[in-house]
């Protein structure tokens, strides 16, 4: 059983027809969804724009998932906000990326799941892969334990 946000992942992936590891890319996501990603000193949403700070591969992957949470799921701007709501949104932004980065339904895919697996298929550092693995795992075991 999913949650609500592995659903909505795993329903916008499929509306994009992005089905397995290798179609996770910011460039084939961004242009299914008519983005544009720009590069400057400092990442954020502003529009149709997703700007993301420079970094390797797997650090710009992650913050994609993290803006474009804020692009989906989040309206208005963050200079307006008190800083609690801000901070709400900030956490919602790393969750949804952990989840968009490795969806849930591409994870159930692999016979064995390690962090090794998760770096080398989903592109991403290694402390996030043990933070998804982690995850998953806790997901796997309350499901076992509901049986």
């Amino acid at each position: 059983m999913y949650t609500h946000l592995e659903d909505y992942i795993r329903e916008l992936l499929s509306t994009i027809k992005v089905h397995s590891p290798p179609d996770l890319t910011i460039e084939n996501v961004a242009s299914k969804l008519k983005l544009e990603v720009v590069y400057r000193r400092k990442s954020y949403r502003f529009g149709n724009e997703i700007i993301l700070q420079p970094g390797t591969e797997q650090q710009e992957w992650q913050l994609f998932g993290h803006e474009l949470c804020h692009y989906l799921r989040h309206a208005g701007t963050q200079l307006l906000m008190h800083p609690l709501f801000i901070d709400l949104q900030e956490y919602q932004a790393n969750y949804f990326a952990y989840h968009f980065c490795v969806p849930t339904f591409m994870l159930e895919q692999f016979k064995e799941v390690n962090h090794y697996e998760i770096m080398e298929n989903f592109n991403v550092e290694e402390g996030f892969a043990l933070r998804r693995l982690e995850m998953y795992e806790r997901k796997m075991l309350l499901a076992w334990s509901r049986c």
